[in-house]
């Protein structure tokens, strides 16, 4: 199968982790994320976030790091921390295993949503995504009985995607009968409707029902966009038209159908062979070598450009140009051995790993993961040219998107290797801090300075009690007021003891004067120092709180702080250990999946090699043919057996493989 089917139709496992997002995460609206975030990025759909857990896997998610969003959604799955969003949770779980290519584990956790107790809405998309993983895996009868099993329509945008993707299943499996009928009446999104009724047409050519598909395939055919999956979709349908009439026997219908096609979209070199040979079949040899020549100067690996250089030979013997005809059989001749060669030569670099090398390595360091793949990063070596046909290959394309993966995770579980040094360092920084902390914090527990403070605070609120109730004025005077209280009383009890007499009556006086005054500027100020020392008192209580607080939680700390790290160290040790394991079956399965690759690769270029062996055979024979005629006589010019493209199936029938039936964005 080319990349224009099954890739087209399963390339972008991230559209399927935005749809598994759009139809369960975001259950504020039912139209798919993707499509809100292509369309304007401002408007995305608000998901309500009960668990911060949950919000912090989604901030990855949204990020676009997927295994950042797999790794703490796994961790925090395990240890229960997100339980309002466990549908959900599920959901995007199965749906990042998907993006990784991991049907095994995304259907397990699709399947936890399958229980009567989980709502019918939920239920019934998992069943959904249930279909298409067993559809990717080729299960069709499983996935057809999932399909089957949703028992009430899913959301517009959903329910359109399903009967769609059913139509598919069908033509997979030959049906196309019942694919028909049930396309007639679908109904969905704008966009997909030019998809739909492609699909209806191949379904209905593949029927043996022509006249009915035509109207559809043209409809196809002519349709308006600036958009280039649209357009290559135009271009096919155009193709298997005309391709459909060809071999009705309808020349001039295929002709008309054939020259809708693009001259510089991907399907023009089959459609300037089906012109061609729609010339040949009205009997207009000349008019076929229009095309025929044209498709000479294009890449040789192409197998309509192949083709060409048997066509055109024999379209001039056909008009008795024998000279002309047995030139461009040599010419095929030498071209599809040269070519032989050149393949040959690739193979080599392949088998050795030095044609691989630059492409895997560049993948390897590329930091990313998934299907990104651009052609215009190729290698510049002599057989880059052979690449783009390989990696046109769905196989290789599966087998490089896992590759990528593969590195991504060797590059990750590297930087974690190497994060355990930091760890190391970690737990040597706490076990000095507790060796130095811990005397100290066992001396303060020890002392129950907390206690010892709130005793203080209460002997100060008493004397603060005991002054109020005594109007102890002096207890709260300056120290200079205090200092000059107690030399009044020292000094009134000095002059008790002396004599009576002027002298100590005047002195008398003037120490009553001094202390009256002394006092009365005591009793003024004595209420508002009171409230200055019941607020001090409330202050210091505040402050006490937090102080036995901090005391509670250094008694708690205390208690529950280990004596050492060793368990630490142990569980780092351990988690190293493991981790090395992993990097070591990480780095045999790269070793394997890179095998693969050039396994592919040889593959591919083999059966190349294999088609230009036969063409050169096939020109060889009819070089001979003319030359055995030019001996004996003139006959009727050989009719080269590639004619009819048996190698190449949409050469002769772009129907007969299954179309690029999902348009981007659907979910695969």
């Amino acid at each position: 199968m080319s990349l224009s089917g099954t890739h087209a139709l399963f390339a972008g496992r991230r559209r399927a982790l935005w749809a598994v997002v759009a139809a369960f995460v975001c259950v504020c609206v039912s139209q798919p994320v993707l499509a809100a975030k292509q369309a304007d990025p401002e408007k995305l759909p608000v998901t309500r976030i009960r668990d911060l857990h949950y919000g912090d896997v989604l901030f990855y998610f949204y990020q676009g790091e997927n295994f950042e969003a797999l790794t703490r959604l796994t961790a925090f799955d395990m240890w229960g921390r997100m339980p309002s969003h466990e549908a959900e949770s599920q959901l995007l779980l199965g749906g990042l295993y998907l993006e990784l290519g991991l049907h095994n584990e995304a259907g397990a956790r699709f399947e936890r949503l399958l229980g009567p107790e989980i709502p019918p809405g939920v239920r019934n998309r998992a069943w959904f995504y249930l279909a298409k993983i067993w559809y990717v895996r080729g299960y069709y009868d499983r996935s057809e009985a999932a399909l089957l099993r949703i028992d009430r329509p899913l959301p517009t945008a959903l329910e359109a995607e399903k009967m769609h993707f059913y139509a598919n299943l069908l033509l997979r499996q030959g049906r196309f009968a019942e694919a028909s009928k049930l396309l007639q009446g679908w109904q969905g999104p704008a966009d997909w409707t030019a998809y739909a009724k492609f699909n209806l047409g191949v379904a209905l050519v593949r029927d043996g029902k022509l006249e009915q598909a035509e109207p559809f395939l043209r409809d196809v055919g002519s349709l308006q966009s600036s958009r280039n999956e649209l357009l290559a979709l135009r271009d096919r349908a155009n193709l298997a038209l005309g391709f459909a009439w060809l071999q009705a026997g309808e020349a001039a219908k295929a002709k008309a159908a054939l020259s809708g096609v693009r001259l510089n979209g991907p399907f023009s070199s089959r459609a300037l062979l089906g012109a061609g040979w729609a010339d040949a079949q009205l009997g207009d040899y000349r008019a076929a070598l229009t095309p025929w020549l044209e498709l000479r100067d294009r890449n040789l690996l192409d197998a309509a450009v192949q083709e060409s250089y048997l066509a055109v030979p024999y379209a001039f013997a056909k008009l008795d140009a024998t000279a002309q005809a047995s030139e461009y059989y040599e010419i095929a001749v030498q071209s599809f051995e040269d070519e032989s060669l050149q393949i040959d030569n690739a193979v080599e670099r392949i088998r050795t790993g030095k044609m691989l090398e630059s492409i895997l390595e560049k993948e390897a360091t590329g930091g990313s993961y998934g299907w990104f793949w651009q052609l215009k990063d190729l290698p510049d070596a002599p057989e880059t040219r052979y690449l783009y046909t390989v990696l046109a290959g769905h196989d290789f394309q599966e087998g490089l998107k896992n590759y990528r993966d593969l590195a991504y995770l060797d590059k990750t579980l590297s930087r974690w290797s190497d994060s355990f040094d930091a760890y190391s360092n970690m737990i040597d920084t706490r076990e000095r801090a507790f060796s130095e902390r811990l005397p100290r914090a066992d001396e303060l527990l020890a002392r129950d300075g907390a206690a010892d403070l709130v005793q203080r605070r209460n002997e100060l609120d008493s004397r603060l009690g005991e002054v109020a109730r005594t109007s102890d004025f002096a207890a709260l005077g300056t120290a200079e007021q205090r200092d000059q209280w107690e030399r009044v009383k020292v000094a009134e009890e000095a002059l008790a003891l002396e004599p009576a007499g002027a002298d100590r009556d005047e002195l008398a006086e003037r120490l009553r004067l001094v202390r009256g005054v002394l006092y009365w500027n005591l009793a003024e100020s004595f209420r508002g120092r009171m409230f200055e020392q019941r607020r001090a008192l409330r202050d210091l209580d505040t402050v006490l709180r937090e102080t036995q607080n901090r005391w509670e939680r250094l008694a708690r700390a205390r208690a529950s702080a280990p004596a050492n790290t060793g368990d630490f160290g142990q569980r780092l040790s351990a988690a190293g250990e493991k981790l090395a394991a992993l990097r070591e079956r990480l780095v045999a399965t790269r070793g394997k999946q890179n095998d693969l690759l050039g396994t592919l690769a040889v593959r591919e270029l083999e059966a190349q090699q294999e088609r230009l062996n036969t063409y050169q055979l096939q020109a060889r024979f009819a070089l001979a043919t003319i030359y055995d005629r030019a001996a004996t006589g003139p006959n009727e010019a050989p009719k080269p057996a590639a004619s009819d493209a048996a190698d190449e199936p949409e050469a002769v029938d772009p129907a007969a493989e299954t179309p690029a039936v999902e348009p981007p964005g659907a979910t695969p």
